[in-house]
């Protein structure tokens, strides 16, 4: 899908209802100012034009403050700054935007335009070799599964999981 298209998808969904509106250009600013990278590029189309969060797989992306939530977590800048890995070897610039439960993470990678995607868990990070647009995409085709993800996952890092 080219990012016309999931912008179109993802404000379908929205019009339709159980989406928050879109942020604001300032909150937009805020959690590019909080996190110290921009928002990669499609990420920052779909908060401003689309939806503020609650889209893609799982209970959906973490918005930017007053947007989508999730469990503990109330916006992007909140988790960047909290964070779900107390070890401290996530890189600065790799972002939280999904839990999947029994601590694992999505994150995108604000340090690139196009948002590599990564995975995380138990304090192991491993990119997935697509990027944010790839990976929404595989999300809204009901592709994106946990399994896959993890499937994803180096084979020196392979733990067990529930």
């Amino acid at each position: 899908m080219t990012d016309e298209e999931i912008i179109a998808v993802v404000r379908g969904y929205a019009k339709a209802g159980g989406l928050p509106p879109p942020a604001t250009p300032a909150v937009v600013m805020q959690a590019e100012k909080t996190i110290g990278f921009a928002l990669p590029t499609l990420l920052r189309r779909l908060y401003l034009e689309a939806a503020n969060g609650g889209f893609g797989p799982a209970e959906g992306i973490l918005g930017v403050e007053g947007g989508a939530s999730q469990g503990d977590w109330s916006h992007l800048g909140e988790i960047y700054e909290e964070g779900p890995d107390p070890s401290g070897r996530i890189p600065a610039g790799l972002v939280p935007v999904i839990d999947w439960g029994c601590t694992i993470w999505s994150l995108v990678d604000f340090r690139d335009p196009v948002g590599p995607m990564w995975s995380t868990h138990q304090g192991e990070h491993w990119p997935h070799g697509i990027n944010f647009a790839e990976w929404l995409s595989a999300s809204l085709a009901g592709e994106l599964t946990l399994a896959t993800l993890l499937d994803s996952q180096p084979a020196d890092q392979v733990t067990e999981h529930p």
